[in-house]
């Protein structure tokens, strides 16, 4: 029998704010997280905005010397690691080291040291070029350093799949619970490709709007509008724990992870199945993994980009799984107020999920202006709706045609 699994602890590093609370609290007053960009001088890019982590420090979590030593996108999981470790209340130090484990997904990983060192290979050779170069940009960093903090012995990898490659993570992190691998896992995902190659990469392939006007309108999932996805970092970062465990312990446990599934579109590397075969047949994996009806999911945190083709499909595959409980349903893009997190949206967007859980409260769409016809559910528009919430799926597709849905509910 499988065994069950509870989160115990949370942590974020987003464009609205670096506490869980706060983020919350942001996305229910309707805040966007979007801005010109600062990070670099994007006189000659087509797109001029992102959602960037600004004034960014790990001080009081990392020290200096280390935090040179890592690349942004581990800084980020370090620190939502690290406050998530601190909301579960669990002291490694009283844990078998080899029953506990990380598992961290990323799409791209260090990002901005690749940028950098490729910079001093070109401008002062190849002897200049940083010993530290491959430990940072490497995509198993984060997990890497996880473990190292906290003395993480267990089942320990990095998932890169795309978008989807948090809740990749995360069913990987609830497996190795369920089937005894491990008591404990931290799991998530962190992300830092706000650069001038992932901005101009993206912006060259015309997946990001260019709405360089009204940065905080740009990202509007559901819109008939929508004109792409707006590039953002950060992390989101969990800990995932065995019940008896947690109860053994006294922790406060937040919700149970009930089911996972994952799919592939085997279509177009960026493209996604214009009929949402591929994402729906994650979804109705995750509800027979929970041994639950489509009935008894009453909120979706969708994948919802914002662009053209994502969002029609994505609508067409939560109508294809839920039938006429579709329109029952509250879903809602968390994307349209912090962007898209890229490998690190999947673990941000299932804490927010959590505390729509616990407050019973569906988070907005923001932007969304003028409905389009084709994606016609309730997509919770522009204000948060109140609603009894027992379960919840959040969905995360990437290039690549990987599909992942996980689903939570109260204890």
């Amino acid at each position: 029998m499988k065994r069950r699994v509870v989160i115990t602890g949370m942590g974020l590093v987003t464009p609205l704010g670096h506490k869980v609370e706060e983020v919350w609290q942001r996305c229910l007053a309707g805040h966007s997280g979007i801005t010109p960009l600062t990070l670099f001088d994007s006189t000659d890019y087509k797109v001029k905005f992102a959602g960037q982590i600004h004034d960014w420090s790990t001080d009081g979590y990392v020290e200096a010397r280390e935090a040179k030593r890592i690349d942004r996108f581990t800084q980020f999981a370090l620190v939502a690691g690290i406050d998530a470790v601190t909301q579960s209340g669990i002291d490694f130090s009283k844990e078998d080291p080899f029953r506990c484990g990380a598992i961290v997904g990323s799409g791209i990983g260090g990002l901005n040291e690749i940028e950098d060192q490729e910079r001093r290979l070109i401008l002062k050779g190849p002897e200049r070029v940083s010993a530290f170069t491959i430990p940072k940009l490497m995509l198993n960093a984060a997990s890497g350093h996880l473990s190292i903090r906290f003395g993480l012995r267990g089942p320990n990898y990095a998932v890169a799949t795309a978008c989807a490659s948090a809740t990749n993570a995360m069913g990987d992190a609830l497996k190795a619970i369920q089937y005894d691998d491990a008591d404990v896992m931290i799991t998530g995902g962190a992300e830092a490709a706000v650069t001038p190659i992932g901005l101009s990469g993206f912006a060259n392939m015309k997946a990001l709007s260019a709405r360089n006007d009204n940065p905080q309108a740009a990202s509007r999932p559901f819109d008939a509008d929508r004109d792409g996805f707006v590039l953002s970092e950060g992390a989101g970062i969990l800990v995932f724990e065995e019940l008896e465990h947690a109860k053994a312990r006294g922790a406060t446990i937040l919700a149970e992870v009930l089911g996972y599934g994952a799919s592939a579109d085997a279509g177009h590397i960026t493209q996604p199945d214009s009929e949402g075969t591929g994402a729906g047949r994650a979804m109705s994996a995750a509800l027979r993994d929970a041994k639950l009806n489509g009935s008894d999911i009453d909120y979706v945190n969708a994948h919802g980009t914002s662009t053209p083709l994502g969002d029609k499909a994505e609508t067409i595959a939560v109508k294809r799984v839920f039938e006429d409980h579709a329109y029952k349903l509250n879903v809602s893009s968390t994307k349209s107020q912090v962007g898209h997190l890229l490998g690190a949206s999947g673990g941000v967007e299932l804490i927010v999920s959590l505390v729509a859980l616990r407050e019973q409260v569906c988070p907005p769409t923001i932007n969304l202006e003028t409905p389009d016809p084709d994606c016609d559910l309730n997509y919770t528009p522009n204000e948060p709706q109140q609603r009894a919430i027992k379960r919840v799926m959040s969905n995360s597709f990437g290039f690549g045609g990987h599909n992942a849905s996980i689903v939570a509910g109260a204890l």
